[in-house]
Protein backbone atom coordinates (compact mmCIF):
# COMPACT_ATOMS: atom_id res chain seq x y z
CA UNK A 1 0.00 0.00 0.00
CA UNK A 2 1.39 3.39 -0.95
CA UNK A 3 1.36 6.60 1.09
CA UNK A 4 -0.12 8.74 -1.72
CA UNK A 5 3.14 10.30 -2.77
CA UNK A 6 4.68 10.94 0.63
CA UNK A 7 8.21 9.88 1.43
CA UNK A 8 8.96 7.22 3.99
CA UNK A 9 11.19 7.84 7.01
CA UNK A 10 14.75 6.61 6.47
CA UNK A 11 15.13 5.42 10.06
CA UNK A 12 18.26 7.45 10.82
CA UNK A 13 19.97 6.24 14.02
CA UNK A 14 17.25 3.66 14.51
CA UNK A 15 14.74 6.23 15.74
CA UNK A 16 11.99 5.07 13.41
CA UNK A 17 12.38 1.42 14.36
CA UNK A 18 12.10 2.28 18.04
CA UNK A 19 8.94 4.29 17.41
CA UNK A 20 7.50 1.38 15.43
CA UNK A 21 8.28 -1.06 18.23
CA UNK A 22 6.66 1.23 20.80
CA UNK A 23 3.53 1.49 18.66
CA UNK A 24 3.35 -2.27 18.29
CA UNK A 25 3.70 -2.66 22.05
CA UNK A 26 0.88 -0.16 22.62
CA UNK A 27 -1.38 -1.94 20.18
CA UNK A 28 -0.70 -5.31 21.79
CA UNK A 29 -1.41 -3.91 25.25
CA UNK A 30 -4.66 -2.22 24.19
CA UNK A 31 -5.91 -5.34 22.43
CA UNK A 32 -4.96 -7.57 25.36
CA UNK A 33 -7.10 -5.43 27.68
CA UNK A 34 -10.26 -5.91 25.61
CA UNK A 35 -12.51 -8.71 26.94
CA UNK A 36 -13.11 -11.50 24.44
CA UNK A 37 -16.42 -12.76 25.83
CA UNK A 38 -20.07 -11.85 25.98
CA UNK A 39 -21.22 -9.72 28.92
CA UNK A 40 -24.46 -11.13 30.33
CA UNK A 41 -25.89 -10.58 33.78
CA UNK A 42 -22.69 -8.95 35.01
CA UNK A 43 -20.46 -11.84 33.90
CA UNK A 44 -18.01 -12.21 31.02
CA UNK A 45 -18.59 -15.58 29.39
CA UNK A 46 -17.95 -17.58 26.26
CA UNK A 47 -20.65 -18.13 23.67
CA UNK A 48 -23.05 -20.93 24.58
CA UNK A 49 -21.78 -23.07 21.70
CA UNK A 50 -18.14 -22.02 22.08
CA UNK A 51 -18.10 -20.25 18.72
CA UNK A 52 -15.76 -17.34 18.01
CA UNK A 53 -15.46 -14.64 15.37
CA UNK A 54 -12.37 -12.91 14.06
CA UNK A 55 -11.90 -9.14 14.12
CA UNK A 56 -9.59 -7.77 11.43
CA UNK A 57 -7.60 -4.59 10.93
CA UNK A 58 -8.87 -3.18 7.60
CA UNK A 59 -5.51 -1.51 6.99
CA UNK A 60 -3.70 -4.85 6.89
CA UNK A 61 -6.37 -7.53 6.62
CA UNK A 62 -4.83 -9.27 9.64
CA UNK A 63 -6.84 -10.80 12.46
CA UNK A 64 -6.24 -8.76 15.63
CA UNK A 65 -8.47 -10.64 18.08
CA UNK A 66 -10.85 -13.59 18.36
CA UNK A 67 -14.00 -12.97 20.41
CA UNK A 68 -17.16 -14.83 21.35
CA UNK A 69 -19.74 -15.32 18.61
CA UNK A 70 -23.17 -15.24 20.26
CA UNK A 71 -25.94 -17.68 19.40
CA UNK A 72 -29.71 -17.30 19.60
CA UNK A 73 -29.58 -18.85 23.07
CA UNK A 74 -27.05 -16.23 24.17
CA UNK A 75 -29.40 -13.54 22.93
CA UNK A 76 -32.20 -14.96 25.04
CA UNK A 77 -29.95 -15.06 28.09
CA UNK A 78 -28.95 -11.43 27.59
CA UNK A 79 -32.58 -10.32 27.41
CA UNK A 80 -33.39 -12.43 30.49
CA UNK A 81 -30.66 -10.59 32.38
CA UNK A 82 -31.88 -7.17 31.24
CA UNK A 83 -35.45 -8.00 32.26
CA UNK A 84 -34.37 -9.34 35.65
CA UNK A 85 -32.49 -6.11 36.42
CA UNK A 86 -35.14 -3.75 35.02
CA UNK A 87 -37.23 -3.08 38.13
CA UNK A 88 -34.30 -2.38 40.44
CA UNK A 89 -32.58 -0.11 37.92
CA UNK A 90 -35.79 1.82 37.23
CA UNK A 91 -36.14 2.36 41.00
CA UNK A 92 -32.54 3.57 41.37
CA UNK A 93 -32.53 7.30 42.15
CA UNK A 94 -31.87 9.46 39.11
CA UNK A 95 -28.90 11.07 40.83
CA UNK A 96 -27.23 7.67 41.29
CA UNK A 97 -27.81 6.80 37.65
CA UNK A 98 -26.28 10.11 36.64
CA UNK A 99 -23.28 9.66 38.90
CA UNK A 100 -22.55 6.28 37.31
CA UNK A 101 -22.49 7.94 33.90
CA UNK A 102 -20.27 10.72 35.23
CA UNK A 103 -17.77 8.20 36.61
CA UNK A 104 -17.76 6.52 33.22
CA UNK A 105 -17.11 9.90 31.57
CA UNK A 106 -14.11 10.50 33.82
CA UNK A 107 -12.68 7.03 33.19
CA UNK A 108 -13.16 7.28 29.44
CA UNK A 109 -11.57 10.71 29.29
CA UNK A 110 -8.56 9.46 31.26
CA UNK A 111 -8.13 6.57 28.79
CA UNK A 112 -8.79 8.53 25.62
CA UNK A 113 -5.55 7.49 23.93
CA UNK A 114 -6.20 3.78 24.45
CA UNK A 115 -9.74 3.98 23.11
CA UNK A 116 -8.60 6.04 20.15
CA UNK A 117 -5.93 3.50 19.27
CA UNK A 118 -8.41 0.65 19.60
CA UNK A 119 -10.82 2.32 17.16
CA UNK A 120 -8.02 2.97 14.70
CA UNK A 121 -7.01 -0.69 14.82
CA UNK A 122 -10.45 -2.17 14.27
CA UNK A 123 -12.07 0.50 12.09
CA UNK A 124 -9.16 2.26 10.36
CA UNK A 125 -9.81 5.93 11.06
CA UNK A 126 -6.74 8.11 11.65
CA UNK A 127 -5.73 8.52 15.28
CA UNK A 128 -6.53 12.24 15.32
CA UNK A 129 -10.09 11.52 14.26
CA UNK A 130 -10.35 8.63 16.70
CA UNK A 131 -9.34 10.97 19.52
CA UNK A 132 -12.06 13.33 18.35
CA UNK A 133 -14.58 10.51 18.53
CA UNK A 134 -13.55 9.75 22.11
CA UNK A 135 -14.23 13.37 23.03
CA UNK A 136 -17.57 13.32 21.21
CA UNK A 137 -18.61 9.93 22.57
CA UNK A 138 -17.65 10.81 26.13
CA UNK A 139 -19.77 13.93 25.94
CA UNK A 140 -22.94 11.81 25.74
CA UNK A 141 -22.02 10.33 29.11
CA UNK A 142 -21.56 13.76 30.64
CA UNK A 143 -24.66 15.23 28.98
CA UNK A 144 -27.01 12.45 30.05
CA UNK A 145 -25.48 12.23 33.51
CA UNK A 146 -26.84 15.76 33.88
CA UNK A 147 -30.17 15.00 32.20
CA UNK A 148 -30.99 12.04 34.47
CA UNK A 149 -32.03 14.13 37.51
CA UNK A 150 -33.90 16.59 35.28
CA UNK A 151 -36.57 14.17 34.11
CA UNK A 152 -39.71 16.14 34.88
CA UNK A 153 -43.49 15.97 34.74
CA UNK A 154 -46.16 18.55 35.50
CA UNK A 155 -49.02 19.20 37.87
CA UNK A 156 -51.97 21.53 37.59
CA UNK A 157 -55.72 21.93 37.78
CA UNK A 158 -57.81 20.71 34.88
CA UNK A 159 -59.75 23.43 33.05
CA UNK A 160 -63.03 22.42 34.71
CA UNK A 161 -61.53 22.70 38.18
CA UNK A 162 -62.83 19.27 39.12
CA UNK A 163 -59.43 17.62 39.60
CA UNK A 164 -55.70 17.82 39.24
CA UNK A 165 -53.67 16.67 36.25
CA UNK A 166 -50.47 14.83 37.16
CA UNK A 167 -48.10 13.95 34.29
CA UNK A 168 -45.13 11.69 35.07
CA UNK A 169 -42.34 10.09 33.05
CA UNK A 170 -41.31 6.44 33.41
CA UNK A 171 -38.61 4.20 31.88
CA UNK A 172 -39.89 2.54 28.74
CA UNK A 173 -38.38 -0.81 29.82
CA UNK A 174 -35.77 -3.22 28.46
CA UNK A 175 -34.12 -1.94 25.27
CA UNK A 176 -32.25 -3.54 22.38
CA UNK A 177 -29.55 -1.29 20.93
CA UNK A 178 -27.90 -2.08 17.59
CA UNK A 179 -24.85 0.03 16.74
CA UNK A 180 -22.94 0.48 13.44
CA UNK A 181 -19.29 -0.07 12.64
CA UNK A 182 -18.27 3.44 11.58
CA UNK A 183 -18.37 5.20 14.97
CA UNK A 184 -17.93 2.28 17.37
CA UNK A 185 -17.64 4.37 20.56
CA UNK A 186 -19.91 7.36 19.93
CA UNK A 187 -22.80 5.27 18.64
CA UNK A 188 -22.61 3.07 21.75
CA UNK A 189 -22.51 5.98 24.19
CA UNK A 190 -25.20 7.88 22.27
CA UNK A 191 -27.62 5.00 22.88
CA UNK A 192 -26.48 3.53 26.19
CA UNK A 193 -26.17 6.83 28.08
CA UNK A 194 -29.76 8.08 27.62
CA UNK A 195 -31.16 4.60 28.24
CA UNK A 196 -29.36 4.31 31.55
CA UNK A 197 -30.18 7.89 32.49
CA UNK A 198 -33.87 7.18 31.90
CA UNK A 199 -33.77 4.04 34.05
CA UNK A 200 -33.81 1.43 31.27
CA UNK A 201 -31.76 -1.75 31.07
CA UNK A 202 -30.25 -2.70 27.72
CA UNK A 203 -28.89 -5.39 25.47
CA UNK A 204 -26.28 -3.95 23.08
CA UNK A 205 -25.25 -5.58 19.82
CA UNK A 206 -22.25 -3.87 18.20
CA UNK A 207 -21.40 -4.37 14.55
CA UNK A 208 -19.54 -7.55 13.71
CA UNK A 209 -16.77 -5.55 12.01
CA UNK A 210 -15.96 -3.29 14.99
CA UNK A 211 -17.08 -4.91 18.27
CA UNK A 212 -13.93 -4.39 20.33
CA UNK A 213 -14.55 -0.76 21.30
CA UNK A 214 -17.97 -1.62 22.72
CA UNK A 215 -16.53 -4.52 24.72
CA UNK A 216 -13.85 -2.22 26.14
CA UNK A 217 -16.43 0.46 26.94
CA UNK A 218 -18.73 -1.94 28.78
CA UNK A 219 -15.76 -3.18 30.80
CA UNK A 220 -15.23 0.48 31.72
CA UNK A 221 -18.90 0.78 32.76
CA UNK A 222 -18.43 -2.28 34.95
CA UNK A 223 -15.45 -0.60 36.59
CA UNK A 224 -17.58 2.52 37.13
CA UNK A 225 -20.03 0.49 39.21
CA UNK A 226 -22.56 -0.82 36.70
CA UNK A 227 -25.02 -3.20 38.42
CA UNK A 228 -25.30 -6.71 37.00
CA UNK A 229 -27.75 -7.05 34.13
CA UNK A 230 -28.21 -3.35 33.45
CA UNK A 231 -26.03 -3.51 30.31
CA UNK A 232 -25.53 -6.76 28.40
CA UNK A 233 -23.43 -7.16 25.24
CA UNK A 234 -23.78 -9.60 22.37
CA UNK A 235 -21.11 -9.89 19.68
CA UNK A 236 -22.20 -12.08 16.80
CA UNK A 237 -21.64 -12.93 13.17
CA UNK A 238 -25.32 -13.89 12.74
CA UNK A 239 -27.03 -10.61 13.58
CA UNK A 240 -30.36 -11.36 11.95
CA UNK A 241 -30.79 -14.75 13.58
CA UNK A 242 -29.80 -13.48 17.03
CA UNK A 243 -31.75 -10.21 16.84
CA UNK A 244 -35.14 -11.35 15.58
CA UNK A 245 -36.12 -13.44 18.66
CA UNK A 246 -35.08 -10.56 20.93
CA UNK A 247 -37.13 -8.05 18.95
CA UNK A 248 -40.17 -10.33 18.89
CA UNK A 249 -39.99 -11.11 22.61
CA UNK A 250 -42.95 -9.37 24.33
CA UNK A 251 -40.72 -8.32 27.25
CA UNK A 252 -38.68 -6.00 25.02
CA UNK A 253 -40.10 -2.48 24.89
CA UNK A 254 -37.65 -0.44 22.85
CA UNK A 255 -35.49 -0.87 19.75
CA UNK A 256 -32.78 1.58 18.70
CA UNK A 257 -30.86 1.00 15.48
CA UNK A 258 -28.27 2.89 13.46
CA UNK A 259 -27.42 1.49 10.06
CA UNK A 260 -28.64 1.09 6.52
CA UNK A 261 -32.19 1.89 5.47
CA UNK A 262 -33.02 -1.59 4.09
CA UNK A 263 -31.94 -3.32 7.31
CA UNK A 264 -33.76 -0.71 9.37
CA UNK A 265 -36.96 -1.23 7.41
CA UNK A 266 -36.77 -4.99 8.09
CA UNK A 267 -36.28 -4.33 11.79
CA UNK A 268 -39.26 -1.95 11.85
CA UNK A 269 -41.43 -4.69 10.39
CA UNK A 270 -40.31 -7.05 13.15
CA UNK A 271 -40.86 -4.37 15.80
CA UNK A 272 -44.40 -3.66 14.59
CA UNK A 273 -45.89 -6.85 16.05
CA UNK A 274 -44.77 -5.87 19.53
CA UNK A 275 -45.63 -2.18 19.03
CA UNK A 276 -42.12 -1.32 20.18
CA UNK A 277 -40.87 2.20 20.71
CA UNK A 278 -38.24 2.74 18.02
CA UNK A 279 -35.38 5.13 17.35
CA UNK A 280 -34.06 4.46 13.85
CA UNK A 281 -31.18 6.35 12.26
CA UNK A 282 -30.72 5.26 8.67
CA UNK A 283 -28.66 6.42 5.72
CA UNK A 284 -28.15 9.86 4.23
CA UNK A 285 -27.51 11.57 0.93
CA UNK A 286 -26.44 14.98 2.21
CA UNK A 287 -26.37 17.96 -0.15
CA UNK A 288 -23.60 20.53 0.32
CA UNK A 289 -24.80 23.74 -1.32
CA UNK A 290 -22.36 26.52 -2.21
CA UNK A 291 -23.99 29.75 -3.39
CA UNK A 292 -22.33 32.44 -5.47
CA UNK A 293 -21.96 34.71 -2.43
CA UNK A 294 -20.29 32.06 -0.27
CA UNK A 295 -16.96 32.64 1.42
CA UNK A 296 -14.97 30.08 -0.57
CA UNK A 297 -12.27 29.75 2.07
CA UNK A 298 -14.94 28.64 4.55
CA UNK A 299 -16.73 26.54 1.94
CA UNK A 300 -13.62 24.59 0.96
CA UNK A 301 -12.66 24.00 4.59
CA UNK A 302 -16.22 22.91 5.35
CA UNK A 303 -16.26 20.62 2.33
CA UNK A 304 -13.12 18.84 3.48
CA UNK A 305 -14.63 18.27 6.93
CA UNK A 306 -18.07 17.29 5.68
CA UNK A 307 -16.73 14.86 3.08
CA UNK A 308 -13.49 13.35 4.36
CA UNK A 309 -14.18 13.09 8.09
CA UNK A 310 -14.08 9.40 8.99
CA UNK A 311 -12.79 8.63 5.47
CA UNK A 312 -16.20 9.62 4.12
CA UNK A 313 -17.77 6.74 6.03
CA UNK A 314 -20.41 8.71 7.91
CA UNK A 315 -24.16 9.02 7.42
CA UNK A 316 -23.66 12.77 7.79
CA UNK A 317 -20.97 12.90 5.08
CA UNK A 318 -21.71 15.34 2.29
CA UNK A 319 -22.64 13.29 -0.76
CA UNK A 320 -23.61 15.81 -3.46
CA UNK A 321 -21.75 19.13 -3.76
CA UNK A 322 -24.12 21.54 -5.46
CA UNK A 323 -22.09 24.60 -6.45
CA UNK A 324 -23.27 27.76 -8.22
CA UNK A 325 -22.01 27.83 -11.77
CA UNK A 326 -20.24 31.16 -11.27
CA UNK A 327 -17.93 29.69 -8.63
CA UNK A 328 -17.92 25.98 -9.50
CA UNK A 329 -14.60 26.08 -11.38
CA UNK A 330 -12.77 27.89 -8.58
CA UNK A 331 -14.34 25.75 -5.87
CA UNK A 332 -13.47 22.53 -7.72
CA UNK A 333 -9.89 23.66 -8.35
CA UNK A 334 -9.34 24.64 -4.73
CA UNK A 335 -10.92 21.57 -3.21
CA UNK A 336 -9.03 19.29 -5.61
CA UNK A 337 -5.74 20.83 -4.50
CA UNK A 338 -6.66 20.12 -0.88
CA UNK A 339 -7.66 16.55 -1.66
CA UNK A 340 -4.37 15.87 -3.43
CA UNK A 341 -2.57 16.79 -0.21
CA UNK A 342 -4.35 14.11 1.82
CA UNK A 343 -2.01 11.36 2.89
CA UNK A 344 -3.34 7.81 2.71
CA UNK A 345 -2.13 5.09 5.05
CA UNK A 346 -2.71 3.13 8.21
CA UNK A 347 -4.35 5.43 10.74
CA UNK A 348 -1.60 4.93 13.32
CA UNK A 349 0.99 6.56 11.04
CA UNK A 350 1.91 10.21 11.54
CA UNK A 351 0.26 12.62 9.12
CA UNK A 352 -2.25 10.15 7.71
CA UNK A 353 -5.62 11.75 6.93
CA UNK A 354 -7.29 8.91 5.00
CA UNK A 355 -7.30 5.40 6.36
CA UNK A 356 -8.76 2.27 4.79
CA UNK A 357 -12.39 1.69 3.91
CA UNK A 358 -13.99 -0.89 6.14
CA UNK A 359 -13.87 -3.82 3.69
CA UNK A 360 -13.62 -4.94 0.06
CA UNK A 361 -17.31 -4.30 -0.56
CA UNK A 362 -16.86 -0.63 0.32
CA UNK A 363 -13.95 -0.34 -2.11
CA UNK A 364 -15.94 -2.03 -4.87
CA UNK A 365 -18.90 0.30 -4.31
CA UNK A 366 -16.78 3.45 -4.44
CA UNK A 367 -15.09 2.20 -7.60
CA UNK A 368 -18.40 1.42 -9.28
CA UNK A 369 -19.97 4.80 -8.41
CA UNK A 370 -17.00 6.75 -9.78
CA UNK A 371 -16.82 4.67 -12.96
CA UNK A 372 -20.54 5.14 -13.57
CA UNK A 373 -20.27 8.93 -13.12
CA UNK A 374 -17.31 9.19 -15.49
CA UNK A 375 -19.02 7.00 -18.08
CA UNK A 376 -21.93 9.49 -18.09
CA UNK A 377 -19.66 12.47 -18.74
CA UNK A 378 -18.29 13.54 -15.35
CA UNK A 379 -14.69 14.78 -15.15
CA UNK A 380 -12.25 12.94 -12.88
CA UNK A 381 -9.99 15.55 -11.27
CA UNK A 382 -8.03 13.32 -8.91
CA UNK A 383 -8.11 9.80 -7.48
CA UNK A 384 -10.85 7.53 -8.69
CA UNK A 385 -9.50 4.07 -7.96
CA UNK A 386 -8.54 1.59 -5.31
CA UNK A 387 -4.98 1.60 -3.98
CA UNK A 388 -3.02 -1.63 -4.09
CA UNK A 389 -3.05 -3.47 -0.76
CA UNK A 390 -2.58 -4.86 1.73
CA UNK A 391 -5.67 -3.27 3.21
CA UNK A 392 -8.82 -1.82 1.69
CA UNK A 393 -7.78 1.64 0.55
CA UNK A 394 -9.40 3.99 -1.97
CA UNK A 395 -7.72 7.14 -3.26
CA UNK A 396 -9.32 10.44 -2.21
CA UNK A 397 -11.33 11.47 -5.24
CA UNK A 398 -12.95 14.52 -6.84
CA UNK A 399 -15.33 14.19 -9.80
CA UNK A 400 -16.75 17.31 -11.39
CA UNK A 401 -19.71 18.14 -13.61
CA UNK A 402 -21.59 15.04 -12.51
CA UNK A 403 -24.56 14.47 -14.81
CA UNK A 404 -28.20 13.82 -13.90
CA UNK A 405 -28.97 10.13 -13.59
CA UNK A 406 -25.56 9.22 -12.21
CA UNK A 407 -25.75 6.61 -9.48
CA UNK A 408 -23.43 8.66 -7.29
CA UNK A 409 -26.24 11.22 -6.89
CA UNK A 410 -28.75 8.62 -5.73
CA UNK A 411 -26.72 6.27 -3.54
CA UNK A 412 -24.86 6.98 -0.33
CA UNK A 413 -21.17 6.88 -1.26
CA UNK A 414 -19.63 6.02 2.15
CA UNK A 415 -16.14 6.68 0.91
CA UNK A 416 -13.67 9.51 0.16
CA UNK A 417 -15.35 10.66 -3.06
CA UNK A 418 -16.43 14.28 -3.60
CA UNK A 419 -18.94 14.73 -6.44
CA UNK A 420 -19.62 18.25 -7.81
CA UNK A 421 -22.80 19.34 -9.61
CA UNK A 422 -23.26 22.90 -10.95
CA UNK A 423 -26.52 24.85 -10.54
CA UNK A 424 -27.78 28.25 -11.70
CA UNK A 425 -30.58 29.42 -9.40
CA UNK A 426 -31.65 29.10 -5.78
CA UNK A 427 -34.78 27.24 -6.79
CA UNK A 428 -32.71 24.76 -8.78
CA UNK A 429 -30.38 24.22 -5.83
CA UNK A 430 -33.34 23.49 -3.56
CA UNK A 431 -34.85 21.10 -6.10
CA UNK A 432 -31.58 19.21 -6.51
CA UNK A 433 -30.92 19.12 -2.77
CA UNK A 434 -34.38 17.71 -2.01
CA UNK A 435 -34.32 15.24 -4.92
CA UNK A 436 -33.62 12.22 -2.72
CA UNK A 437 -35.54 9.82 -0.53
CA UNK A 438 -33.17 10.67 2.33
CA UNK A 439 -33.30 13.66 4.65
CA UNK A 440 -30.67 13.40 7.35
CA UNK A 441 -28.52 16.53 7.04
CA UNK A 442 -27.74 19.34 4.63
CA UNK A 443 -24.97 21.93 4.45
CA UNK A 444 -25.35 25.43 3.05
CA UNK A 445 -22.72 28.11 2.44
CA UNK A 446 -23.95 31.66 1.85
CA UNK A 447 -23.18 35.07 3.30
CA UNK A 448 -26.83 36.11 2.95
CA UNK A 449 -28.77 35.91 6.20
CA UNK A 450 -32.08 35.94 4.34
CA UNK A 451 -31.00 33.11 2.02
CA UNK A 452 -29.77 31.09 4.97
CA UNK A 453 -33.14 31.47 6.65
CA UNK A 454 -34.90 30.39 3.45
CA UNK A 455 -32.73 27.28 3.27
CA UNK A 456 -33.64 26.37 6.86
CA UNK A 457 -37.28 26.44 5.77
CA UNK A 458 -36.92 24.81 2.35
CA UNK A 459 -34.42 21.97 2.72
CA UNK A 460 -36.01 18.66 3.72
CA UNK A 461 -33.53 17.45 6.30
CA UNK A 462 -33.66 16.89 10.04
CA UNK A 463 -30.35 18.72 10.55
CA UNK A 464 -28.53 21.50 8.74
CA UNK A 465 -25.12 23.12 8.87
CA UNK A 466 -25.19 26.78 7.88
CA UNK A 467 -21.62 27.78 7.03
CA UNK A 468 -20.31 24.83 9.07
CA UNK A 469 -19.23 21.40 7.88
CA UNK A 470 -19.80 19.30 11.03
CA UNK A 471 -23.08 19.45 12.95
CA UNK A 472 -22.93 16.58 15.47
CA UNK A 473 -23.11 17.62 19.12
CA UNK A 474 -24.26 15.74 22.21
CA UNK A 475 -26.42 18.68 23.27
CA UNK A 476 -28.35 18.71 19.96
CA UNK A 477 -31.04 16.34 18.61
CA UNK A 478 -29.50 14.06 15.97
CA UNK A 479 -31.86 12.52 13.42
CA UNK A 480 -33.47 12.83 10.02
CA UNK A 481 -36.59 13.09 7.93
CA UNK A 482 -38.02 10.82 5.24
CA UNK A 483 -36.07 7.58 4.70
CA UNK A 484 -33.30 8.72 7.05
CA UNK A 485 -35.17 7.45 10.08
CA UNK A 486 -37.31 8.12 13.13
CA UNK A 487 -36.64 9.69 16.52
CA UNK A 488 -33.73 11.71 17.86
CA UNK A 489 -30.53 10.98 19.76
CA UNK A 490 -28.77 13.54 21.91
CA UNK A 491 -30.02 16.82 23.30
CA UNK A 492 -32.96 17.23 25.62
CA UNK A 493 -34.95 15.15 23.15
CA UNK A 494 -32.65 12.13 23.44
CA UNK A 495 -33.70 10.98 26.90
CA UNK A 496 -37.41 11.15 26.00
CA UNK A 497 -36.86 8.36 23.47
CA UNK A 498 -36.43 6.09 26.51
CA UNK A 499 -39.32 7.43 28.60
CA UNK A 500 -43.08 6.88 28.46
CA UNK A 501 -45.68 9.30 29.72
CA UNK A 502 -48.38 8.61 32.31
CA UNK A 503 -51.28 10.97 33.00
CA UNK A 504 -53.20 10.70 36.26
CA UNK A 505 -56.33 12.65 37.16
CA UNK A 506 -56.75 13.10 40.89
CA UNK A 507 -59.85 14.36 42.63
CA UNK A 508 -60.04 18.02 43.52
CA UNK A 509 -58.39 18.17 46.97
CA UNK A 510 -60.58 21.13 47.93
CA UNK A 511 -63.92 19.58 47.00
Amino acid sequence: MTDNGTNGDNGVNGVTSHIGEAREDSEARVLANVPDGLFIGGQWRAAENGATLAVRDPATGEVVKEIADASVADGGAALDAACAAAADWAATPARERGELLRRAFDLLTARADDFALLMTIEMGKPLAEARGEVTYGAEFLRWFSEEAPRIAGRYGANPEGTGRVVVTQHPVGPCYLITPWNFPLAMATRKIAPALAAGCTVVVKPAELTPLTTLAFVALLEEAGLPAGVVNVLTTSTSGAVSEPIIRDPRLRKLSFTGSTPVGQALLRQAADGVLRTSMEFGGNAPFVVFDDADLDKAVAGAMAAKFRNIGQACTAANRFLVHRSVVAEFTERVTAKVRELRVGRGTQDGVAIGPLIDDRAVAKATQLVEDAVSRGATLHTGGSAIEGPGTFFAPTVVGDVRPGSEILREEIFGPVLAVVPFDTEDEAVRLANDTEYGLVSYVYTESLARGQRMIERLETGMMGLNVGVVSNAAAPFGGWKFSGLGREGGAEGIHEYLQTKYTLTANPFA
